[in-house]
């Protein structure tokens, strides 16, 4: 899909500031300099900094160029199905994460996302098992961002 610079600029600013508006909501950890909010503000803030080029370079294309144009992936329903699972996914963790729980729903989202993406269900099984895991023990154990453990909160530690 072709769409003018300027306008996927306008919505990287969007979702990078309603981001960063956000995280100013989320809990202090006492005792340390960095808190829970640090990765994903930094991240969109970089989503501002890089929209705010891509406008800037949008407005400045030529004016006989279309501002939107599908490309061939809309015509197919693999591709169609891959965005939407990612869509859909992202916003079920969204509503879900916080009942249900990091551990026990990554590992299915990782697992149709990889499917969607014709990953082998043997590959993709280690995969978002283990990925599910290394992510685990990297935020929760290393950085010591708290993940929510849903259902699982009696077994945190």
């Amino acid at each position: 899909m072709k769409i003018n610079d300027a306008i996927f600029g306008l919505v990287l600013v969007l979702f990078g500031t309603i981001v960063i508006v956000h995280v100013q909501d989320f809990p202090k950890i006492p005792g340390q300099q960095y808190g829970p909010a640090i990765f994903p503000g930094l991240i969109a803030a970089g989503l501002v900094v890089c929209g705010v080029l891509l406008v800037a370079g949008g407005l400045r294309q030529r004016q006989d160029e279309p501002w939107f144009e599908p490309g061939d992936w809309v015509r197919s329903r693999r591709h169609v199905a891959a965005f939407v699972s990612v869509i859909a996914g992202v916003l079920l963790y969204i509503l879900l994460a916080e009942h249900v729980g990091f551990l026990l729903l990554a590992p299915p989202l990782l697992f149709v996302w990889l499917v969607t993406l014709q990953v082998r269900w043997p590959v993709a099984t280690a995969i978002a098992a283990g990925g599910t895991l290394l992510i685990w023990y990297a935020f929760y154990k290393l950085l010591r961002v708290p993940l929510p453990w849903g259902i699982l909160k009696d077994f945190a530690f």
